[in-house]
């Protein structure tokens, strides 16, 4: 069995839909712990899902198994999958939201999901098609699907690194898809007007100020001591990032 279940979507909290997948995964995986580690992904938006995906995957055992839908081709012609990337599950839509761990990945399978329930909607495949399947692997079925070569599946010509703005946390803390480790040196970050440097955290800088530092998940993240980056700075998703003419 495996240790846990993390669920990522951009379905927010407000709404039914995480918990009617979790009420699918304690039916069909009862006594498997869940974690509801993002339920407010970019919206609509699987190229910048995968490097928030990406960055948090490392931290979760081998055998985890990720549930994750940022879907909004839902019903259209995209393919469902199963990938298995060093060691750890991730069951969702083909639409580019596994790219980057594939990408960076040691050790890769990938499997086209060819089964199907007595039931399956047009809008809302997280809960009848990629939950039951997540279930399947966590209690340790086989795969209900056909492997391919991942060759044939990962789409090329990603960055390594996202320059952009992907999440935005309650505080107004902005994440960017670039490791932190990518860069050299105290280099300085350029987002609109504004320009930023390095600090390791935010007790280095006084309060009010603005800079970026090295997140707990590798990732350069935006911020501003004891207030709201996203505000101060008029940040949004999908903003671009810059680094000493550099990304």
């Amino acid at each position: 069995m495996t240790l846990v279940i993390i669920l990522f979507t951009d379905f927010g909290l407000e709404d039914p839909y995480i918990g009617q997948m979790q009420a699918v995964l304690h039916r069909d995986a009862p006594g498997v712990p869940q974690v509801n580690l993002f339920a407010k992904a970019p919206n609509f938006d699987p190229h910048a899902g995968a490097y928030l995906l990406a960055a948090y995957a490392d931290e979760f055992p081998v055998d985890t198994v990720f549930l994750a839908v940022v879907d909004p081709g839902v019903g259209g012609d995209r393919r469902p999958c199963v990938v298995r990337a060093d060691g750890r599950w991730f069951i969702g839509p083909d639409n580019g939201l596994f790219n980057v761990v594939a990408m960076r990945a040691q050790a890769l399978e990938w499997w086209d999901i060819d089964w199907h329930p007595a039931r399956l909607s047009a809008s809302f495949h997280g809960r009848d098609l990629f939950a039951p399947v997540a279930a399947r692997i966590a209690t340790g079925a086989a795969v209900p699907g056909v492997a391919v070569a991942p060759e044939a599946r990962i789409q090329p010509g990603w960055p390594p690194e996202l320059a952009q703005v992907i999440y935005i946390d309650h505080y107004g803390n902005a994440m960017t898809g670039i490791r932190a480790a990518s860069l050299e040196g105290d280099v300085e970050l350029e987002v609109g007007v504004h320009r930023l440097r390095r600090a390791e955290t935010f007790s280095a800088v006084a309060a009010g100020e603005a800079f970026w530092y090295e997140n707990a998940n590798g990732l350069v993240e935006i911020a501003v001591n004891q207030g709201h980056a996203a505000t101060r700075l008029g940040l949004s998703l999908g903003e671009r990032v810059h680094f000493s003419g550099r990304l």
